[in-house]
């Protein structure tokens, strides 16, 4: 049974589902600073399957994304994994190519305990309001 019959589309087409696969890989090819060739080389996908999966016109197997977590050395949960993700991020990091962080800032994904949780926590809210008051400037400055 295909995953675009068990959700529907949000608001901007993609299937949730896919769309959190999709959002994953692209994360972790950032991370890693893999492209999208050599990853469908490695886990033995067409460059073309590949191409419509990262542009949601693909419905993969659980064999592929197997495949392609094997290929990213990644657990396969992880790819389906958005518990720590707001869909505004989803929808940031599925459009996103790499170097669209001001400089002196990534995006790392990882295991942590609650404490540490918690401290990202304050970090992340710490530089998202800096971004958008930098954002909010360069916005107005642009108008002037």
């Amino acid at each position: 049974m295909s995953l675009k019959r068990l959700k529907p589309q949000n608001k901007h087409g993609y299937y949730m589902y896919n769309f959190i696969l999709i959002t994953n890989i692209l994360r972790i090819l950032d991370e890693k600073g893999m492209t999208k060739s050599e990853l469908a080389k490695k886990a033995g996908v067409s460059i073309a399957f590949f191409t419509d999966l990262t542009n949601d016109k693909a419905n993969p197997s659980l064999r592929i994304i197997e495949a392609i977590a094997e290929a990213l050395e990644t657990p396969l949960p992880m790819l389906l994994d958005s518990s720590d993700m707001e869909l505004a991020d989803l929808e940031v990091l599925a459009k996103r190519k790499p170097g669209k962080l001001p400089k002196g800032f990534v995006w790392k994904g990882g295991v942590l305990s609650e404490y540490e949780a918690y401290q990202v926590d304050q970090w992340d809210k710490k530089n998202r309001a800096f971004l958008t008051k930098e954002a909010k400037k360069a916005k107005t400055k642009s108008k002037q």
